[in-house]
């Protein structure tokens, strides 16, 4: 099968497009050959060997597809062949820059006819990671008010929606150009990082959703009220400390699962969430895609179009 991978850690060149064995399927998982999958920072990270070596070359990235059911495992009742499904790899595997994947059918969904691959795997990981930080792991209420950091990105964006779906008043950061496009998505305060320094005009929130890291997310307990919270997911395995005793300083868990999965779909389908924006690529492209997810600047998602 063709896979995009690398052979050593680097710059994103060292992505490259070949030829990789097919992978098999065991009990309890599928086999679904990948239409779309999506390109996350964290893929990037990976590459990088900023978050650390991976264990084999070649090594393929990628955590989020969407595709056909093409074999079942043993003991596998609830797809058949033929069957269109969306999903999120499990923790510690990746792999989904590829036009096959073995995978555990419990931690998979059903693909909605209405979305197509390239949506369903835009909304994976992205829309995976916003539920479980707004509501299981900061748990938002109707009547709060939420600063979310870096509003144009595909976790943030969703995240903006589900807030306003929830009654929260959404306060969000984003470039001067995206201020139209979030304020599509529901934020009621955009604030221009390059322009205004955001501690100095937001105070007094519930809650804060960091997904920049580094100073932004140092800088992001200013903002909160005493009891507040703070969610990091671009802060390394484990949340930043609090500089004080009153604050709640959070790291989402972002496990597997299905309910999860068809939750988005839910909300997809109600009108809460939509689908965000997406610039498309070739597999063979996957470098190009990475040099886009790193310059940070992007709106959205960027979706790898196998099929």
């Amino acid at each position: 099968m063709k896979a995009a991978y690398f052979m050593q850690h680097g710059r994103p060149e060292v992505l490259v497009t070949g030829e990789v064995p097919d992978p098999s399927v065991g009990p309890g998982e599928v086999l679904v050959d990948i239409h779309a999958a999506s390109v996350n920072a964290a893929d990037t990270k990976v590459r990088a060997g900023s978050s650390g070596a991976v264990a084999h070359f070649p090594y393929i990235p990628g955590r989020d597809f969407s595709g056909v059911v093409a074999a079942l495992g043993a003991g596998v009742t609830d797809f058949k062949v033929g069957d269109a499904v969306f999903g999120v790899c499990d923790v510690g595997q990746e792999a989904a820059y590829a036009e096959r994947i073995a995978i555990k059918a419990s931690i998979i969904a059903h693909k909605p006819d209405a979305l197509s691959h390239a949506e369903c795997a835009a909304l994976a990981l992205t829309g995976l990671t916003a539920l479980v930080t707004i509501e299981d792991t900061l748990g938002l209420k109707t009547g709060e008010t939420i600063l979310i950091q870096g509003g144009a990105g595909g976790v943030a964006g969703f995240a903006i929606q589900l807030a306003k779906h929830i009654g929260a008043r959404v306060i969000t950061t984003a470039s001067a150009a995206n201020h139209a496009y979030v304020r599509t998505l529901g934020a009621d305060q955009i604030i221009d990082y390059a322009a205004e320094d955001f501690t100095q005009v937001v105070s007094g929130c519930d809650a804060v959703f960091d997904t920049v890291g580094g100073e932004v997310a140092a800088r992001s307990f200013a903002v909160l009220r005493s009891g507040g919270r703070a969610a990091f997911i671009a802060s390394g395995a484990a949340a930043p400390l609090s500089p004080r005793p009153d604050l709640r300083s959070l790291r989402p868990k972002v496990g597997r699962d299905r309910p999860h999965l068809e939750r988005i779909v839910a909300l997809v389908a109600a009108g809460a969430v939509r689908v965000p924006e997406m610039t498309r690529y070739a597999l063979s492209q996957a470098a190009a895609a990475h040099r886009v997810s790193e310059g940070r600047h992007l709106r959205g998602k960027l979706v790898l179009e196998l099929r």
